[in-house]
């Protein structure tokens, strides 16, 4: 990359970033987008999107983002493969370095790098990913209008998953390791007393069946009377075993958003390790660095919000450039003061 300075570089190629990269490049600012270690983030795990303005007959989540690059290309955006290892945001220019070795320096920073949904690592996650199982009840729920699912998780975010899809399942089964959830009150209640919603109590998840071309077919669950079964099969000790006949399976485990980078900076993150950005813009703590997307949302985690703040964010960076422009223009303009 050299010793230039850019004007603003892009940190993540998902939604947010993708959009980001459009706002600025149409705006002559000549974005560099750093693609990260998930190019297009999260939406290339989904093999369809419905739920995306304009696209009444649905989307790929891969030909989305594969667009969405393109469009921002065609503005003048570059793309650079990697990911930031180490971010310097104490002096201006901003200097990133990244997992290639190479060094970028940027007058303003957008970062839009997303968070990961975790997973469990059970065989056959890698195969069906984006093939019956989702890590998103909201983006991926209406494919299984009329299946029998099973939601893995146990806190807020679980039953809300278990509680939407629904609207659309036949049965959902929750499967949770304990025997008592952390969900909150209510949506442990409505979720416990809804008649669509089974529970299987100290139980996790051990494989997954099925195929891309088939989807999922099925689930096999270890159970344990004392809860963490997985870990108690795993020292030795006897386990239940039981096979699901489900064509879906949704992860409700959380997500860790990829702030790693910026644990040493003097931008803020919250205590789950989320941006800390100005409720009413995508400012940070530190002046001329914006957040965009799901590194700066816990709650929402969707394509369309993603790239509203993507938008806004560039639109940040836009207008804090020209001011200091026209700082600079009016620190040389004015004259000199007099000493006595």
């Amino acid at each position: 990359m050299g010793d230039s300075v850019r004007e603003v570089v892009v940190v993540g190629s998902g939604v947010a970033g993708l959009s980001a990269a459009v706002y600025a490049a149409r705006a002559d600012l000549a974005p560099v987008v750093v693609s990260g270690d998930e190019p297009g983030g999260q939406l290339t795990l989904t093999s369809g999107v419905e739920n995306y303005l304009g696209f009444p007959e649905g989307v790929g989540g891969h030909e989305l983002v594969s667009r969405g690059r393109d469009q921002a290309e065609q503005f003048g955006a570059e793309f650079v493969t990697g990911t930031v290892v180490d971010a310097d945001l104490a002096d201006r220019p901003f200097e990133l370095t990244l997992s290639s070795g190479e060094t970028l320096r940027a007058r303003a920073l957008i970062v839009a790098s997303g968070a990961s949904a975790r997973t469990l690592g059970v065989p056959g996650e890698d195969e069906l990913m984006g093939y019956g199982l989702s890590t998103c009840a909201t983006c991926d729920g209406a494919f299984h209008r009329g299946n029998d699912v099973l939601v893995v998780g146990g806190g807020d975010a679980a039953m809300e998953e278990a509680l939407f899809l629904t609207k659309f399942a036949d049965t959902v089964t929750v499967a949770h390791r304990r025997e008592e959830l952390r969900s909150s009150g209510v949506l442990a209640r409505r979720a416990r007393d809804h008649e669509d919603i089974e529970f299987r109590w100290n139980a996790e998840l051990a494989e997954l069946h099925g195929s891309p071309d088939d989807g999922v077919t099925g689930a096999t669950l270890v159970s344990h009377p004392d809860g963490y079964p997985v870990r108690r099969r795993d020292d030795g000790e006897s386990v239940e075993t039981e096979r699901l006949d489900v064509q879906g399976v949704f992860y409700a485990i959380g997500h860790t958003p990829n702030t790693a980078f910026l644990e040493d900076t003097p931008v803020d993150l919250d205590p789950a390790g989320y941006v800390d950005a100005d409720p009413e813009t995508t400012a940070t703590a530190v002046e001329g660095v914006f957040a965009a997307g799901d590194v700066a949302d816990a709650r929402y985690q969707q394509a369309i919000s993603a790239a509203g703040t993507g938008a806004m964010a560039a639109l940040d960076a836009e207008e804090y450039l020209d001011e200091r422009a026209a700082a600079a223009e009016r620190a040389r303009d004015s004259p000199p003061t007099p000493t006595a």
